[in-house]
Parts: structure tokens; C-alpha cells; sequence
């Protein structure tokens, strides 16, 4: 027997559940920065301080590593997401937890964009160009500086050949994953002539294509026709 009335009730039962998804997705912006777009795009934000072991004040803004990572797992493991686009606004924040987001981007198997916005400084940096293209908005900046340590430093050769060991593992992902040379990575670190009471460069939007580190000057429509076309590129 045909139940004639189950269209009308899936009619009715439509905009509630619409009006549940669209909760859910309020939500995710609300919790985590993060919403899935139409043609099954998940937009991801790393904004202010990317927190590691240590939380930070609740009047922080922060991306925290441990609700990434899942996340990042979640997105390669899901047939409903084809791409990943990263929007990036962050001054930086802990190295092993930058390094550990950006190694996790660049693993993906599907196709990921990144759009500097704001700022991405420090460890920023990395997890910008762990994408397999990459845009920057004009008045978009990136701080390449040394590495710094909080709390008790011993004066012996171990801290320095440990800075030393961080600093390479940071320059040396970079490198993979753009066009910058470490020589010029190593220049622009150290430079004193840029920032105030500080070593390093800031890179001002072409600055940052010019010196190999971002693909592209554009912004979020540049960005997402780029990954709709990769995205089509991998489906045929």
C-alpha cells in the first residue's frame, strides 16, 4: 500500500531540517571558525595565536592544534568534502603545534587552497604555503622571524644548537613547500633593519609572491575558483 501522505510530510519535515543544518552550521562558525560551503568545499580558519600545550587567557583569540587535527583527519576521511580552503589571520604561537597543523594540511590527498588575510606571522608561515596553491591579499603581511622561548633559558650550547635545530626544521619545511630558498629564508630572519626592537621582515602582499613564498595576490573569489578548478582537475 502506497503511503500518500510521505511526500507531504517530507515537505513539511524540509524546512525544519534545513533550519537545523543551518543552527549546526552557526554553531561550528561560532566554536571553531569553521563551515563546510556548497560543492562540498570545508572552509577552515586559523585565526589569532595557534595555542599548543599551554592554554591561553580566555580573552585570546586562538586556534587550538588539538581541535585541528581531528578535523584535518575528518576532512581526508569524508566523500562529502572534496577540497580544503584555509583562511589565515594569526600572529603565530607554538611551533610544535603550527609545524604539526601545517604537516597534517600538506598529507591531504585532496585538494587544499590557503588566502592570507590579515596576517600570518611566525608559524603562520609554514601552515600558509602547506597548501597546494596559495593567495595573499594586498594589504595581507607575513613575519618571518627567529624563533623565541618563554620561560627558563640555560646559557649553554644544547639551547642554542636547539634553537638552531627548530629554526632548521621551520625553514626546511618552508622550502619544501615553495619556491624561497633557505639562504634567502636565513637573510630574511635575521635582518635588523625592518622590525623595531626585533630581527626579521615583514612581507607586504606582492612582497610575499615575489619572494617565492605565496602563489598568488588575490582574494577569496581568486581563491575558490582556484580550488573548484582543482577540484574538478582530480575528478576527471
Amino acid at each position: 500500500m502506497v503511503d500518500m501522505e510521505q511526500p507531504e510530510r517530507e515537505k513539511q519535515e524540509s524546512p525544519e531540517r534545513q533550519n537545523k543544518q543551518e543552527k549546526e552550521q552557526r554553531e561550528a562558525i561560532r566554536e571553531t571558525g569553521e563551515v563546510t560551503l556548497h560543492g562540498k568545499i570545508h572552509l577552515l580558519s586559523v585565526i589569532g595565536e595557534i595555542e599548543g600545550h599551554e592554554c591561553l587567557p580566555n580573552n585570546s583569540k586562538t586556534t587550538k592544534y588539538e581541535h585541528v587535527l581531528p578535523k584535518l583527519a575528518a576532512i581526508e576521511d569524508s566523500p562529502d568534502i572534496d577540497g580544503l580552503l584555509i583562511l589565515l589571520n594569526t600572529v603565530g604561537g607554538d611551533v610544535e603545534a603550527g609545524l604539526a597543523i601545517a604537516e597534517m594540511i600538506a598529507s591531504l590527498s585532496k585538494p587544499t587552497v590557503s588566502l592570507v588575510l590579515g596576517g600570518s606571522h611566525s608559524i603562520g608561515v609554514p601552515i600558509a604555503v602547506s597548501t597546494d596553491y596559495s593567495f595573499i591579499v594586498k594589504t595581507g603581511t607575513m613575519v618571518i622571524h627567529p624563533v623565541r622561548m618563554n620561560g627558563t633559558v640555560i646559557g649553554a650550547q644544547q639551547t642554542y644548537d636547539y634553537f638552531r635545530q627548530m629554526q632548521d626544521r621551520i625553514l626546511g619545511f618552508i622550502c619544501d613547500h615553495s619556491t624561497a630558498t633557505m639562504e634567502r629564508l636565513e637573510e630574511m630572519m635575521l635582518d635588523t633593519g625592518i622590525l623595531t626592537k626585533d630581527l626579521g621582515t615583514i612581507l607586504v602582499g606582492g612582497e610575499a609572491v615575489r619572494e617565492g613564498l605565496i602563489n598568488e595576490v588575490g582574494g577569496i573569489g581568486e581563491a575558490l575558483k582556484k580550488l573548484y578548478d582543482m577540484i574538478q582537475a582530480t575528478s576527471k
